[in-house]
């Protein structure tokens, strides 16, 4: 009898059905796909419109190099149309005419590079640096210490805090 009781079908809970049917796993199936695709077209899309941006990007970059390339040489013409007018001048109205008008079209030139950022490096009497200076000849100086650069043979230029032209320097010898 005991037997009976711990056999009893009535007792004994049968085993938890918390998994769907099949009928119903088949729609969860589906639903699983269509978001699936859903999530996968969205994906697709992201992709597309990031090409996109990185396209429109790359052209305006592109553009505003043209264009300051382009604002560049149009203050440059200026100077040319100087030029050109300078060479027009009759050449017996005196040197010291045609040297105010070439010095003028000089200060207008580097009016220009001041606009864009250019700036002049001093080199005269200061130490000699390989980082902006070339050095061209080495002299012996009297007056000077050693290594103080002495001459400037070409001026060099920067360009905020980028090395545009070194300059070249002569330099005293020790």
């Amino acid at each position: 009898m005991a037997d009976e009781d711990t056999m009893n079908p009535a007792t004994t809970t049968p085993a938890a059905t918390d998994a769907p049917s099949l009928g119903e796993a088949g729609l969860d199936v589906e639903a699983l796909k269509r978001e699936r695709d859903d999530y996968y077209d969205r994906l697709l899309r992201k992709i597309a419109e990031f090409e996109n941006y990185r396209r429109r990007v790359e052209r305006e970059r592109r553009e505003q190099a043209d264009q300051a390339v382009v604002d560049l040489l149009e203050d440059l013409l200026l100077v040319v149309d100087d030029f050109d007018l300078a060479l027009t001048v009759e050449a017996g109205e005196g040197a010291a005419a045609y040297r105010k008008g070439v010095e003028l079209i000089h200060a207008k030139l580097h009016d220009i590079l001041r606009k864009k950022g250019v700036r002049p490096i001093e080199a005269v009497g200061a130490d000699f640096d390989p980082n902006v200076h070339q050095a061209v000849t080495h002299e012996s100086s009297p007056g000077h210490r050693g290594n103080e650069v002495i001459g400037e043979l070409r001026r060099g230029y920067t360009i905020g805090d980028r090395l545009l032209r070194a300059a070249m320097v002569k330099v005293a010898k020790a």
